[in-house]
């Protein structure tokens, strides 16, 4: 469950810290004082994406954190495999929002978006007007269904899912293929000119031109290089006067100064160290010189290599390397036009035995659904006598549709709440009230078969009024029993039934404040009683006092 929510520089809230206990938590205030900010700030701390909006004006960051109570969920391999610290039975879930981005931290960690929503599905379930709406689209009603009946068939449903994932790609393949077998006999010649054309060159590596553009080089000033490289031989180790003989001469005039003054014996070993590179770097240029020819053949041979090459470069890219990826482009087009014209009617049979499997796991799959749906229905209609809908009849309807990725099912859930009218599908319910039992009355069912940690409602009490509102107040206390639930509520006898009341205060002096207080004693019943009331008075005291006491 959630123990804590603390806030920092978010929307209208300075500081704020929230102690929130197991039971019913019940938040109230008057309109538009900010009640849903508490809500979404819990919302966020788990959302995969935050709008910068949210930080304080003239602040640099928003922070809100979570500190959650884990005594059900085993998250060791989460959590290790996410290098994230084991608290035992609390986790402490941070964000934090600047306007350069959103970093999420779990146990001092900075964890990804994936973590995130493996964490909410353990621990918490909002339920918003946006979420009211959602319920009521038939598209989401086949996933209701499943995630109820998760422990009879969803395995199955998930080996199904895979199974369908290949079917596609069977299908796609054959697309492929057919499309590749359509080719004209010149598109095929014309590409196996073009392979044949780049595979013939025999092309080494992507440098290839440039290597042998700097051999070129090389030839074609053979003379010359072997002219400026024997010059300078004979300049550095030439019979006389030469450089060599030179440095010989001041070797020989620096030993001997410096076997008078031990300070030069640096510069001597240095004049030492210069004469003997001198030699080897004369002997190199030798070697070079002497091994140096006026290679004609071999100039002739790398001319026309580099022709071959320039012109494939001209066709194919600008550059060995586009050749190169063009010839393996090619050559896939090649192969699969090849392979397609020998393949399509395997393909087509692989396909044929497939579709037939997941017709049958489908069959399957739907089955066990009519069975859960039965189930579900009954549960759900007994829940809405209990909420003051006594004449309302629920139905999951289950009808046939063509294979997909969820199976062969359309689910839609229908209602009817009065006696006269037949079953319409959920979507047209129309009274706010009705709506909102309904709404209950799922989320009842859903939370009672799961294991979600923390329930929380803002304003599920939308257009009740009066029994409806006990009902609804009961529920909620009952459902309470095994979940924690915070709730946002205009209702002062479901406000009654709460463990712990928050009340939240908006003020607005030099600039907007969003204040939250816990409620105990006369404070509470003066809350509750401005709620019934719209006013404090004599009557709206001794009203709420008598919630209370009930």
């Amino acid at each position: 469950m959630i123990k804590q929510l603390r806030i920092k520089d978010y929307i209208l809230i300075d500081e704020l810290t929230a102690n929130f206990d197991s039971g019913l938590n019940v938040i109230t205030g008057e309109t538009g004082a900010g009640k849903s900010i508490l809500i979404n700030a819990i919302d966020i701390a788990f959302a995969p994406r935050v709008s910068k909006d949210v930080i304080k004006h003239e602040k640099d960051k928003a922070v809100i954190e979570l500190v959650i109570e884990n005594k059900k969920h085993d998250l060791k391999a989460l959590f290790d495999e996410n290098g994230v610290d084991d608290y035992g039975e609390e986790i402490v879930l941070t964000k934090e929002i600047t306007s350069n981005g959103v970093r999420s931290r779990v146990n001092g960690t900075i964890v990804n978006l994936e973590f995130i929503k493996n964490l909410k599905s353990c621990f918490l379930d909002i339920h918003s007007q946006h979420q009211t709406y959602a319920f009521m689209q038939p598209k989401y009603h086949i996933t209701l269904l499943d995630n109820y009946a998760k422990e009879s068939y969803g395995e199955k449903l998930e080996k199904y899912k895979e199974k369908f994932k290949e079917y596609v790609q069977l299908q796609n393949k054959l697309e492929d293929l057919k499309a590749a077998s359509n080719a004209t006999e010149n598109q095929i010649e014309f590409l196996q000119f073009q392979v044949e054309e780049i595979e013939s060159a025999n092309i080494t590596s992507s440098d290839e031109d440039e290597k042998l553009s700097e051999e070129l080089e090389v030839l074609e000033n053979s003379e010359k290089l072997k002219e400026l490289t024997g010059t300078s031989y004979w300049t550095i180790n030439g019979d006389d006067g030469s450089i060599i003989e030179a440095l010989g001469k001041i070797k020989q005039n620096i030993s001997k100064a410096a076997s008078m003054d031990k300070n030069l014996e640096e510069i001597e070993s240095n004049i030492i160290d210069i004469i003997e590179r001198l030699k080897d770097s004369s002997s190199d240029l030798r070697e070079y010189s002497q091994n140096l020819d006026n290679d004609t053949e071999r100039l002739n041979e790398i001319q026309e290599r580099l022709f071959i090459l320039d012109k494939l470069k001209r066709k194919y890219g600008g550059t060995l390397e586009s050749v190169l990826a063009n010839f393996e482009q090619l050559s896939n087009e090649l192969r699969t036009i090849e392979f397609s014209t020998q393949n399509i009617e395997e393909i087509e049979n692989k396909i044929s035995e497939t579709k037939k499997d997941l017709e049958n796991k489908a069959f399957e799959i739907s089955e066990s659904r009519k069975n859960y749906a039965q189930v579900l229905s009954v549960l759900i209609q007994e829940k809405l006598e209990k909420l003051e809908l006594p004449k309302a009849k629920f139905e999951i309807s289950i009808q046939q549709k063509e294979l997909s990725s969820d199976g062969i099912d359309n689910v839609e859930f229908l209602i009817s709440t009065n006696v006269s009218e037949d079953l319409k599908p959920l979507a047209k319910v129309a009274s706010g009230g009705e709506i909102s039992r309904v709404m209950l009355a799922i989320k009842s069912i859903f939370a009672q078969s799961d294991n979600i940690n923390t329930v929380i409602f803002d304003e599920i009490d939308t257009g009740i009024s009066g029994k409806a509102s006990q009902s609804v107040a009961d529920e909620i206390a009952e459902l309470s029993k095994y979940h924690q639930i915070i709730l946002i509520t205009h209702q002062p006898i479901i406000a009654s039934r709460a463990d712990k009341h928050f009340y939240v205060r908006k003020s607005q002096c030099d600039e907007t404040k969003v204040e939250v207080y816990v409620l105990n004693g006369e404070n509470r019943i003066k809350a509750l009683a401005e709620l019934a009331g719209g006013e404090i008075n004599e009557q709206s005291i001794e009203f709420a006092r008598s919630l209370v006491m009930n």
